[in-house]
């Protein structure tokens, strides 16, 4: 079937659309439809059906006989070690894992927060949770106590399970200091902690409260799967909120199951046994969806990768992981292809390695800028799909549907709408626009199966944040354009979409004239107050490496370029050129908060930022120009 042949397969019955892929994990009890919308917009899916998470990722490829093949591979160039993990293996463990949980009185409906770096115990400890029905909420290890209390305070877990430390590239980030502050900050306390200890930084630990990892499991009976109901919240994760009080997306078990199967056939072309890398963290959504969860749906092997796209040793580190554990389809994030650009832009690094069981590269994240594709493209030689989607969808709402048909590539397009997605583009008054018209992106109700129903005991916040702007869709905070052939394009978030003199105008369409400039690795476009204007532009430059050009001959020709090719109504004429940008630790890029620096204005410290002392740099960079209130 082509694309066009399954989009108007769901489209034309998506019950009998979603409860074909139903059929394809297993159930406890088979739901008995799909769509349930008594409670109209908070939708469900699967809710009469009951199954275990668990059982779909590990168990059920044991009992087809596929025991023996790996199901993760733990690959650290920081600690130069190497460890693979069968299906068997994994199942014993994580048992294991569950049983003593359980004997400790953790039991379905229980939270449980993890707080772990890239290794195997991290997933082990999402499925262990899984298999009791109980809830978990990974936060991204290391993160401040702070934030972790505040994740603590909300979802109120039992159990904590962590690390003794996290390893960054010369550096060891201890855990457990981190843990107790935030512990102590909380108003809820959990009943204990376990620990994996790491032989780089051994945690102290609290008498009573807290258990060392493998003491921990000592003698338990193994826990079987408990079945939950469709509806049962699978996990929490929690994604910044505009108040300053994180947002708990909700996941339920039985929709995320079933879409995320899905997804890796279709969009991904991953079958059983093959091997499919991911290169985020656990603590965000790609961690979850596609390094633990849809790698094991689909009976593949996953690869939990603890090091850096660059400096761990070098920009070949993608290549040497693809070579030597035969990745057929390689997932990352734009900014993550940047970082090797800038460092070896001949990509002569990678090119020393046997690719040719890579079959695609998968990009998402931050917005692909079609120089950045082109670049992967030309040295790599294989298809590379941007992809549009979030951590309140949890799996792609846009992407050119890989394993069905690679259809034709339009740079700076992520593609078209996967099925279950109603993707339509609207102005301000909630009306769709003509094709190739900048809009609000928005998604026509019902979301499909996996994505969020709801946030954590916050109902009216999820209608106030997705569902009020445009009644019966839900909004989805992009701007874009569909074109005419129904390619979506992603041009900025509805916040950086700036107003200058009365024009809308995308900040994304001018990062996309700068970053071709041949001598810049990576931008980003801002727009400050400006009094005549409403909003002025702004770039921000980062040079390649090598780069003969002086910042001031390229902040020239660059401000020329968008001139010619976007017009003068964009009134885009300071650039700064700075070392690096303020990101996220998942890569993207903190416009908003360099846009109050450029302001001079107060800004709280985003609680994901990767690097704090970037913001100085950045400030430092503006005052130079005569901004940042300097």
């Amino acid at each position: 079937m082509s694309y066009q042949d399954v989009y108007a397969a769901w489209k034309n019955d998506p019950e009998a659309f979603w409860m074909e892929a139903a059929s394809r994990i297993d159930w406890m009890t088979p739901p008995g439809k799909a769509l349930f919308d008594e409670r109209a917009p908070f939708y469900e899916w699967f809710s009469d059906g009951q199954l275990n998470a668990c059982w779909n990722a590990v168990d059920r490829h044991v009992e087809a006989g596929r025991g023996d093949q790996l199901a993760i591979i733990h690959d650290s160039p920081i600690t130069h070690s190497y460890r693979g993990i069968t299906y068997r293996d994994l199942q014993s463990r994580v048992a294991s894992l569950a049983g003593a949980l359980r004997a400790k009185g953790v039991e379905k409906g229980d939270r449980v927060i993890i707080y772990m770096p890239m290794v195997p115990e991290a997933l082990e400890a999402m499925l262990a949770c899984s298999r009791l029905g109980a809830i978990h909420s990974v936060v991204f290890g290391g993160f401040a106590a702070h934030e972790l209390a505040v994740r603590i305070d909300d979802c109120t877990p039992k159990a904590i399970i962590a690390a003794s430390c996290g390893l960054e590239p010369g550096r060891i980030v201890q855990y457990k200091p981190l843990l107790d502050r935030a512990i102590e900050l909380a108003d809820h306390k959990p009943d204990f902690c376990v620990i994996l200890q790491r032989e780089q930084e051994v945690a102290k630990l609290v008498e009573g409260r807290d258990f060392a990892w493998h003491s921990f499991q000592y003698g338990v009976e193994p826990a079987e799967c408990v079945p939950v109901a469709g509806n049962h919240p699978h996990y929490i994760l929690y994604t910044s909120g505009t108040t300053g009080q994180p947002k708990g997306v909700v996941r339920h078990t039985g929709g995320h199951v079933v879409a995320l199967n899905w997804t890796m056939k279709n969009v991904y072309g991953i079958d059983a046994g093959d091997v499919f890398w991911a290169a985020s963290d656990v603590g965000w959504v790609v961690g979850h969806s596609y390094i633990c969860y849809a790698p094991l749906f689909a009976g593949a092997t996953t690869i939990v990768f603890e090091g850096k796209p660059v400096g761990t040793p070098d920009p070949g580190t993608f290549g040497r992981i693809i070579q030597n554990h035969k990745v057929k389809s390689f997932f990352t994030a734009p900014t993550a292809i940047r970082a090797v650009k800038r460092e070896d832009p001949e990509c002569s690094y990678i090119k020393d390695y046997n690719l040719k069981s890579l079959q695609a590269v998968f990009l998402a994240g931050e917005r692909a800028d079609p120089d950045t594709v082109k670049w992967v493209e030309e040295h790599l030689q294989v298809p590379v799909i941007d992809h549009w989607w979030q951590t309140e969808t949890g799996w792609p709402i846009v992407a050119n549907p890989f394993g069905i048909e690679l259809l034709p590539v339009k740079h700076g397009s992520p593609s078209v709408p996967m099925p279950g997605y109603d993707v339509q583009v609207l102005d301000e008054a909630g009306h769709p626009v003509p094709a190739g018209t900048l809009g609000a992106v928005a998604i026509k109700l019902p979301m499909p199966p996996g994505t969020l129903p709801t946030l954590w005991n916050a109902e009216e916040r999820f209608r106030k944040s997705y569902l009020d702007a445009f009644p019966g869709y839900y909004e989805t905070g992009d701007a874009g354009y569909i074109d005419d052939d129904g390619y979506l394009y992603i041009m900025a978030r509805t916040d950086d979409v700036i107003n200058v003199a009365g024009h809308r105008l995308s900040t994304g369409a001018m990062e996309e004239v700068l970053s071709s400039h041949p001598d810049v690795a990576e931008c980003a476009v801002i727009g400050v107050a400006d009094p005549l204007k409403g909003q002025t532009p702004l770039g921000f430059l980062c040079l390649k490496k090598g780069s003969a050009a002086s910042p001031e001959q390229v902040g020239r020709e660059v401000v020329r370029m968008v001139r010619d090719q976007i017009g003068p109504v964009a009134a885009f004429k300071t650039t700064v050129v700075v070392e690096r940008l303020p990101k996220t630790r998942s890569g993207k890029i903190l416009r908003a908060t360099m846009a109050r620096i450029a302001d001079g204005e107060d800004f709280k410290m985003p609680a994901t930022i990767d690097d704090p002392a970037v913001l100085d740099e950045i400030r430092t960079a503006l005052q130079g120009i005569g901004m940042a209130g300097g």
